[in-house]
């Protein structure tokens, strides 16, 4: 998968339009609590700059669904792109209004421009074209370096490539490495190969385990999504969380799993309570013997001892979604000692991004960890085979 290159741009005295990705977590005070996606558009953003041009940011935060919401501003996110490109950064206060397009016209080179969050208006999600049209009026060229909404098909990310030529668009550094990195990943993994999958739901990731089946040579399961296979396989367990209508699926990507010869792990005991809270009564069960009423919220500790073992010897470990419902301390444990693992392994490993970037970097792994993906719905769809809608417009055509 050949991108359209950066450096094949001639940007000398232009304005160059970026599509960054800042939508960044921050506490209950607003404060940024991790900037990575920030510090990862640097390099493009600066290589622009060097290029003698004026560069105009834009990204979503949040989901403010067309209204113009104070608490999802990118007031925040000015001021720490100040401070990581040390210099300055005017933020618009519309998206395609007045103020944006006249400081959009008048920006000399050298300068930053951040445009006002993306989603205050209505047609970025919807695909607008009109929104497209003026987003795309407002530079000469256009460079999508946001791997997290690359599989959106959205007004800044789709609708507006259709507006500039081949030889006016591009893909960023950080979005090039991402589908490098992932490409590679997929059809030419050190082997042996091990995918970690958790999460809530099954249904969410079954494409993704249906596309890896035939790719990896160890499947470890854990989160919610465990007690789908779980059920299928004849077990009690118990109120845990289950998706009835999926119970045939998991049983064919077992039945293909065992075809392919392929290494299919399920958690041997859990972590259950009577209900999801801080102050709740758990205990550790075997997998077979969740008591009704109560709730499976984490893997064991002898899953967690087995799933070390299994991971002992691989070259090359992808990992996508916790192990249990590691927002809650008391049910961490089992996501915090895999993420261990991990990072201990000597294999090539990768985090899909999401929720369990999240998890590596609260528990202070994050340096450890050989690629650390910035999308996480973007990195399952791309592990799920498909062609995003943010990449296609930017592949180089063949003869």
């Amino acid at each position: 998968m050949e991108l359209l290159p950066l450096k094949s741009l001639n940007l000398k005295d232009k304005k160059v339009f970026i599509r960054c990705d800042f939508n960044v977590p921050m506490d209950e005070f607003g404060n940024i609590s991790d900037d990575r996606r920030i510090r990862s558009a640097v390099a493009t953003i600066n290589y622009c700059l060097d290029q003698d041009c004026a560069v105009i940011l834009a990204s979503h935060l949040g989901r403010p669904k067309g209204q113009a919401i104070e608490r999802y501003s990118l007031a925040p996110i000015a001021r720490r792109l100040q401070q990581v490109l040390k210099r300055h950064v005017e933020l618009t206060t519309d998206v395609v209004g007045v103020d944006a397009m006249k400081k959009a016209k008048e920006l000399p080179r050298h300068e930053v421009l951040l445009i006002e969050n993306l989603r205050y208006e209505v047609g970025e999600t919807n695909n607008d074209e009109e929104l497209s049209k003026k987003l795309a009026s407002m530079a000469e060229f256009y460079i999508n370096d946001a791997f997290g909404v690359s599989h959106r098909a959205h007004s800044s990310v789709d609708g507006i490539t259709k507006f500039f030529d081949d030889s006016h668009k591009a893909a960023g550094f950080l979005l090039q490495r991402e589908i490098n990195f992932f490409t590679k990943l997929i059809n030419q993994p050190v082997r042996p190969f091990a995918a970690i999958v958790g999460g809530s739901k099954v249904s969410g990731k079954l494409e993704a385990l249906v596309n890896l089946l035939p790719k990896v040579d160890k499947i470890f399961i854990g989160g919610g999504m465990a007690f789908t296979f779980l059920k299928q396989m004849g077990y009690n367990i118990g109120a845990s969380l289950v998706e009835d209508d999926l119970l045939e699926e998991a049983q064919k990507i077992m039945d293909e799993a065992k075809k392919l010869g392929v290494k299919f792990y399920l958690p041997v005991d859990v972590i259950v309570a009577e209900k999801f809270a801080s102050d709740a009564v758990s205990k550790i069960v075997t997998a077979q013997e969740i008591p009704d009423n109560w709730m499976g919220l984490d893997i064991g500790p002898a899953t967690v001892i087995l799933y070390r073992e299994g991971l002992s010897d691989v070259q090359t470990i992808l990992w996508n979604g916790p192990m249990g419902v590691y927002e809650m301390d008391k049910f961490a444990r089992g996501s915090s000692k895999i993420a261990h693992a991990v990072a201990d392994s000597y294999a090539t490993t990768v985090i899909g991004g999401g929720d369990t970037a999240d998890l590596v970097q609260r528990i202070g792994l994050d340096e450890e960890i050989s690629f650390i993906s910035t999308g996480g719905g973007a990195s399952l769809e791309l592990l799920e085979g498909k062609l995003l809608p943010g990449v296609a417009p930017l592949l180089i055509k063949k003869g």
